[in-house]
């Protein structure tokens, strides 16, 4: 019988999963369940060896010949002190040895209860990855251990092989073992590394993506701007559904859907279910849209590949199966010459048309979002945008860029600080007109970006000022009373026309449709205005900006494609 704990089981199930074979183990009563568990599972030898300190260099031992991971465990407190010396001479020979340490619960660590101390991280830089596993309680939990435990185990032959350190939590009572098995299955997730077209890795993984119908390709945020050669854009794109948003700045081959998230929103329930790949394969950084993450991760696909050239595991929708080690292009190069001969699939195809019959906002009345878009229509070829977090960016997403333009946004955090410092150190840089979309509280946060002599003359910021953040007024099951909501939004009544004047700009303001098509006229000229920036402060009413986004997407639910 096995340990009841759940991280206790996935820990032992994804060890096995991940060829582990040989497990020293230690003395205690904390890591009791865990020896009752690994000698339970008939996959492992394990060993019995009292000093810790000579144990972990046992394993050391057992781990240099063959060159296999090779785990201990041990329980609380300075048991795994004992364990430093051969951590460190692990690191520097690179043996794989996986240190596997019980724990206490962490809100009796330093409160004077036996055999406790600070264990997450206790081996530094002698280890390449330390991992503090959860103790299980819901469905996040259980992805959020096996993630981590994927990760480590992962990490003992990641450039390089190396020690890692699992340290797992065990609240009492400590001694049932009700379970009588192990998981029968739970998500290992691979790292492939040094792919060529002559290796069986790379024939395993064409195998992989021929048996699946449904592919979808997903970029996100990239700030380069790649062009694909043509005979791999024409070998490619046909073969996969190929969803990005603005900001992954042209990284495909050939023309995408980016109005996804708008064709969730018009489908019921089951119709969304169809939209969900087979197979899953992303590259490039954060996908901004939460309907997206949301349709993914409470149906997830069967395979998820995430292709980077850092290889690191990036677990967005809870369904990661497949990390490749490479340039994401060069990937894709390698695959073209195998997916142009085969069938293409309706897949694609499905997704295309119902893209194709989502139509953008037009005939809005005054508001923020008829600002944004009547910016972004006006914009001349070939410009630099960039795009505040929160409504800025969900409402540039919703129309067509003109050609060529080039997308920056602080989605790394997604943070509202420092969006406006950003975009003006890039303009300075920049030999292109850089138009900057805002919201009030994203500028006046870093209304200092404008204190510095570096500013030039191709700069245009078009600021939306609805009073406060319109965002926040506008989430999903949030009622606030009047106090509350002011203090959430930070209501105020603040304008940046002395600040602008101040710093040389030429400010202009709009109330209105007409002032601010006058407005917009002059901000997207492609003339310098005299060797000045300017500024383009647009007032709007923070209630019918949220209503009149809301009447956009419920009239795509009133005429969704049958």
């Amino acid at each position: 019988m096995y340990s009841d704990k759940k991280n206790i089981l996935q820990l032992t199930a994804l060890l096995k999963a991940h060829g582990v074979t040989q497990i020293v183990l230690c003395p205690g009563s904390r890591n009791t369940p865990l020896i009752q568990t690994f000698v339970g599972c008939k996959d492992f030898t394990c060993y019995s060896i009292t000093d810790e300190r000579s144990a972990a260099f046992y394993a050391l031992g057992l781990a240099l010949h063959g060159g296999k991971p090779t785990a201990i465990c041990c329980t609380s407190g300075t048991a795994l002190l004992n364990m430093h010396p051969a951590v460190a001479e692990a690191f520097y020979q690179q043996v794989p040895l996986i240190i596997i340490s019980a724990d206490r619960p962490s809100a009796w660590i330093g409160q004077m209860d036996g055999q406790t101390l600070p264990q997450p991280g206790v081996f530094g830089q002698l280890v390449k990855k330390s991992v503090h596993l959860p103790e299980i309680v819901s469905a996040e939990d259980e992805w959020y251990c096996n993630r981590l435990i994927n990760e480590a185990l992962l990490e003992t032959n990641h450039h390089g092989k190396g020690p890692v350190h699992i340290n797992i939590p065990i609240s009492e009572p400590l001694f049932r073992f009700t379970s009588e098995k192990l998981p029968e299955k739970v998500r290992v997730i691979t790292r492939y590394q040094g792919l060529n077209v002559y290796n069986k890795d790379y024939n395993e993984l064409i195998d992989r993506i021929n048996k699946y119908p449904k592919r979808m390709m997903l970029v996100g945020q990239m700030t380069l701007i790649y062009l694909f050669e043509k005979k791999t854009s024409k070998a490619i794109y046909k073969h996969f559904a190929w969803l990005t948003e603005h900001l992954s700045n042209r990284t495909i081959p050939g023309l995408a859907i980016k109005n996804f998230d708008s064709v969730i929103y018009s489908l019921d329930k089951e119709q969304q279910k169809s939209l969900v790949p087979d197979l899953l394969i992303t590259y490039g950084g954060h996908i901004v849209s939460k309907r997206l993450k949301k349709l993914f991760r409470e149906n997830p696909p069967k395979e998820h590949w995430h292709i980077a050239a850092d290889g690191e595991v990036v677990d967005t929708f809870g369904c990661l199966t497949t990390v490749i080690e490479m340039d994401p292009f060069e990937f894709l190069d390698k695959i073209a010459h195998w997916v142009e001969s085969t069938p293409l699939c309706e897949f694609p195809r499905m997704w295309e048309n119902l893209s194709k019959s989502i139509p953008e906002p037009a005939d809005l009345p005054y508001s923020g979002l008829s600002a944004v878009g009547g910016l972004i229509k006006q914009m001349p070829d070939n410009s630099a945008l960039h795009l505040g977090n929160s409504s800025t960016i969900r409402y540039a997403q919703l129309f067509k860029l003109p050609e060529n333009t080039e997308v920056c946004c602080n989605r790394g955090t997604s943070g509202i600080e420092g969006s406006l410092s950003a975009a003006i150190g890039y303009a300075r840089q920049s030999n292109k007109t850089n138009f900057v979309i805002l919201g009030d509280l994203s500028f006046f946060y870093d209304m200092n970006a404008l204190w510095n002599g570096y500013i030039r003359d191709n700069l245009r910021i078009l600021l939306l000022n609805n009073g406060g953040g319109e965002i926040f007024r506008s989430l999903p099951e949030l009622e606030m009373e009047t106090e509350t909501r002011d203090f959430v939004t930070a209501t105020h009544h603040t304008t940046a026309e002395g600040w602008a004047k101040e710093r040389g700009f030429v400010y202009i303001e709009a109330h209105n449709e007409e002032e601010l098509q006058a407005g917009i006229t002059e901000l997207s000229s492609t003339e310098t205005h005299r060797g000045k920036p300017i500024l383009l402060e647009v007032f709007t009413d923070p209630e019918s900006d949220i209503r009149i986004l809301k009447d956009y997407y419920h009239s795509l639910k009133q005429n969704k494609p049958q």
